[in-house]
């Protein structure tokens, strides 16, 4: 009869076979506007933390768990691969505010050193590979929103009433989405992971994702609560989110494969 240290380690053996490779993609502009709108402001250090976190809460196996005597589930847990985290740096330039009639220095605006010691932070996490895309600087520029825009045609605003908050920064990024979709067919052409989480709500992926199903990998999205379109959930083998945090959470997996 095994003693208990050869028990255990016999327990983890076989867990170890039932295990999942996983490999955790993020789509690092839209995690930041979710957390920023689920969580509030942090500090770059802070939300660094908080995304390593977020992304280790999708390695557990919800299908293999014990229950102890309290009726408490602990869930087994897969094996990280890789996180991916995919943004681009911000960029110090001088832009026209059209409102304020005034340049604004970007790289005096609070963001962008914010971003500069976010990217520094994550640098130093384990098994984070940071892919950095860049801003295409030369069509960058402040324009007003679409709402107040509407105001503005239809006459219920003059140009008068029109304040700061009412413009926004739109700076286009380059090269993030195909490092993302190039990231994913080589984990699943190597067959490098049994598993690939994507943090994303962009159906620009669609292709990928069926790419990557057609090599047997379980793609999982997580659009972390915002919604998708049905051609994306359609190429999908599930979806899971944690975007609740301690409130809860929202798993609908599907067992279909095409």
């Amino acid at each position: 009869m095994r003693g208990m240290p050869e028990l255990q380690a016999f327990i983890f053996e076989e867990n170890k076979r039932f295990m999942k490779k996983v490999a955790i993609l993020v789509d690092g502009g839209f995690y930041r506007k979710v957390a920023a709108l689920n969580w509030g402001k942090k500090t770059p250090q802070s939300r660094a933390e908080e995304l390593i976190s977020y992304c280790r809460k999708h390695l557990l196996d919800r299908g293999n768990y014990t229950v102890d005597k309290n009726n408490h589930h602990e869930y087994s847990r897969n094996d990280l691969y890789r996180i991916y985290y995919y943004d681009c740096p911000t960029i110090s330039k001088v832009l026209y505010h059209p409102l304020l009639q005034k340049n604004i220095d970007l790289s005096k605006n609070p963001t962008y050193q914010w971003m500069l010691d976010f990217i520094e932070s994550l640098r130093h996490q384990r098994k984070l590979a940071l892919r950095l895309g860049i801003l295409a600087d030369s069509t960058a520029c402040y324009s007003l929103k679409s709402e107040p825009t509407k105001k503005l045609l239809s006459g219920r605003i003059q140009i008068s009433d029109l304040t700061e908050s009412d413009f926004e920064l739109n700076i286009r990024q380059k090269g993030v989405d195909m490092k993302i979709g190039i990231d994913i067919a080589s984990l699943a052409y190597k067959k490098q992971v049994d598993q690939i989480v994507l943090i994303s709500g962009d159906s620009d992926f669609v292709p990928a994702a069926k790419l990557a199903r057609r090599e047997g990998i379980d793609f999982i999205l997580d659009p972390m609560g915002t919604h998708i379109t049905s051609e994306l959930e359609e190429h999908i083998d599930g979806l899971q989110s944690y975007y609740k945090w301690n409130i809860g959470n929202t798993i609908t997996k599907r067992e279909d494969s095409n």
